[in-house]
């Protein structure tokens, strides 16, 4: 039979009103998910697509952000968000295991499809490459799992034994008066299997030591702190789950002129107390190159000009590059040069001694 294709109504998949709150969605999901659980449904592949279509349903509608985008604007608000389709039952026992895994096998279902941990690493940036996106490759070394026993830990499958004990449930049930109670076998740890020859390669651990080189695209106008998550890239799931997350957290290196704020860059330009009053055209920096700026005659100290669209780009949005005036008074002068401005002073006029500047 053909696998059933998704819906595109969430609340429909789940069978809840529109209005319904996170406790009654939980609910849902959790009985739709048993009702088409694999275990529950072997080689049915239409199960199999139900499954995975309630677990897409659950991952928008619990999380508040993403319903609200979904509820005004259908799957189409979706786009740029992490929401993704799930390939096979073990993503969803990877993303939701937690939520009904304890129904099946006392509790093996959680273990076995147990996530990875997320693997962080620092990622150090160039002030130009985190302000206009850079490729970069990093070099990791983590455990993976081990290709010869493809993370069993066995030497051959058929060295692979069902625990006597638990007889493969990993849990045993003992009985202590009028309570039963489960708890963890012991002989196999609840792995509900036991490993007679260990894996030469991997020594029975099921992983191995992994160097590995990973492409990073950086997008454009990242800043301190950021965070890129590259899915899949993390720590191997002990229990043959899925791996965890690559975290890279970017840190930007000091830039020896501009400084950042926001989308706008900040450039302090030392300027003479003549450029200042006569005015002047001036080369300054920019993230592409030079560019001309004019300085206005009579310009102030701290005085503020501004390049339009020289700053970091950022999606459809682009900053600008504000060059702050720092007039620099000669400390020494030659007697021609006091000669000089002691004329242009006079030519100033003085001001009435009854008249103070600060009385407006």
């Amino acid at each position: 039979m053909a696998a059933k294709q998704v819906k595109k109504d969430f609340y429909e998949v789940l069978g809840v009103a529109r209005d319904a709150d996170a406790a009654e969605i939980k609910k849902a999901y959790r009985a739709r998910a048993m009702q088409h659980h694999p275990d529950r449904n072997p080689g049915d592949k239409q199960a199999e697509a139900l499954f995975k279509e309630c677990a897409e349903a659950y991952e928008v509608l619990c999380d508040p952000e993403k319903r609200e985008l979904y509820d005004r604007y259908g799957m189409a608000g979706l786009k740029g968000t992490d929401f993704r389709h799930y390939s096979s039952p073990e993503d969803v026992f990877g993303a939701f295991g937690d939520i009904f895994g304890d129904i099946f096998g006392f509790g093996r279902a959680r273990e076995a499809w147990h996530r990875g941990s997320d693997l962080r690493y620092q990622l150090d940036l160039e002030f130009v490459e985190a302000a206009r996106g850079a490729k970069k490759t990093i070099d990791l070394e983590r455990p993976a799992v081990c290709s010869n026993c493809r993370g069993s830990g066995a030497e051959s499958e058929a060295d692979i034994e069902v625990c006597g004990t638990c007889r493969g449930q990993g849990q045993v049930l003992r009985q202590r008066g009028f309570l039963t109670i489960s708890t963890t076998c012991s002989a196999c740890r609840g792995e509900g299997r036991v490993v007679r020859k260990a894996c030469k390669a991997c020594k029975g651990r099921g992983q191995v030591r992994e160097k590995k080189s990973v492409e990073v695209a950086v997008p454009a106008g990242v800043e301190e702190g950021n965070v890129l998550r590259l899915r899949g890239e993390g720590m191997p799931s002990p229990t043959g789950g899925q791996p965890g997350d690559l975290l890279i957290v970017l840190r930007v290196l000091e830039h020896p002129v501009f400084r950042r704020h926001g989308l706008d860059l900040l450039l302090v330009l030392p300027v003479s107390f003549v450029q200042a009053a006569l005015g002047d055209t001036v080369a300054v920096p920019t993230l592409d190159g030079e560019e001309e700026l004019r300085i206005p005659p009579g310009t102030q100290p701290q005085a503020l000009l501004r390049l339009e669209g020289m700053g970091i780009a950022a999606g459809r949005q682009t900053g600008d590059l504000i060059v702050q005036v720092d007039v620099k008074i000669p400390t020494k002068l030659s007697a021609e040069q006091k000669e000089l401005l002691r004329s242009f002073a006079a030519t100033e006029g003085a001001a009435p001694k009854e008249k103070k500047w600060w009385n407006l």
